[in-house]
């Protein structure tokens, strides 16, 4: 985009000037874009109903015309053979749609260049809705005559602006849109156009320059709160291990001691019996 001033244009009927959205009117001219997009809206609005039948579609009798042979005339099959009359057509036209896609970006550049071009020849006006509260074609006319306005003239409007499509519709070679069905095609094909002051605006955001505030932005969730972790648990505490029980002292036994004491006592009895 060139630039994104605002455009000051004419409003119609009256001598001041209303200052265009930024950027509408400031686009430089790209042929390409804007014949790709005008070639795709013409053919968008083809019905696509052309039909013809073919030699299988024909009502036709399917007797041969005459013998094969013995007639001295030249073998002939079919009658319904797209070479003979009341026959099928030959590659003949069949429902089909001729819509051709075009990238939003492109068509809304396309768009922004068209209106450029009249903002350039001063070819583009405002009309103001509430200075025709009361529906009059005669007053529509004498405004465009004293505005300088070239035919054919396209009035863009609001759905619901009546009394301004009744005030222009029957004025010749002047055509009355709704601002949603106007097309890059439209715009390049009259000499002049007059928007109304609501379309304007919903013209610029159909161009992609709707502004901040017509677009409310979206309301930011919010972040789900971190969930606390769980508390780690108390180790369990360790029971300190029974302490051993002292080992019992061996006592020491009382058969071996008598036993141990016995026993000098056989020995010295045994030495007086070896003495005797």
């Amino acid at each position: 985009m060139a630039s994104a001033k605002a455009t000051k244009i004419p409003v119609l009927g009256k001598t001041t000037k209303a200052s265009a959205p930024a950027g509408l009117f400031t686009e430089e001219f790209h042929q390409s874009l804007v014949h790709e997009t005008a070639r795709a809206d013409a053919n968008s609005r083809r019905r696509g109903t052309a039909s013809s039948l073919t030699r299988s579609e024909v009502a036709m009798t399917t007797a041969k015309a005459w013998r094969q042979k013995g007639t001295g005339r030249a073998r002939v099959g079919a009658l319904s053979a797209p070479s003979r009359y009341g026959g099928g057509v030959a590659f003949g036209p069949k429902p089909r749609h001729y819509t051709i896609k075009v990238n939003r970006k492109a068509r809304r550049k396309a768009l922004r260049s068209a209106l450029s071009v009249h903002a350039g020849r001063d070819s583009v006006a405002v009309v103001k809705a509430a200075d025709f509260k009361t529906p009059s074609t005669k007053s529509a006319a004498e405004a465009l005559t004293k505005w300088g306005a070239k035919l054919p003239t396209l009035v863009v409007i609001l759905g619901e602006e009546t009394e301004l499509l009744k005030s222009f519709r029957n004025i010749p070679r002047v055509e009355v849109l709704e601002v949603g069905a106007v097309a890059v095609v439209d715009v390049i094909g009259t000499a002049s156009i007059v928007i109304s002051e609501g379309a304007l605006e919903i013209l610029a955001g159909k161009a992609g320059l709707e502004s901040a505030e017509a677009k409310p932005k979206a309301e930011a969730k919010p972040k789900a709160e971190a969930k606390p972790e769980p508390e780690a648990e108390p180790e369990a505490e360790v029971e300190p291990a029974a302490e051993e029980a002292p080992e019992a002292e061996e006592k020491p036994d009382d058969k071996a001691t008598t036993e141990t004491e016995v026993k000098p006592e056989e020995d010295s009895a045994r030495t007086e019996e070896d003495g005797e």
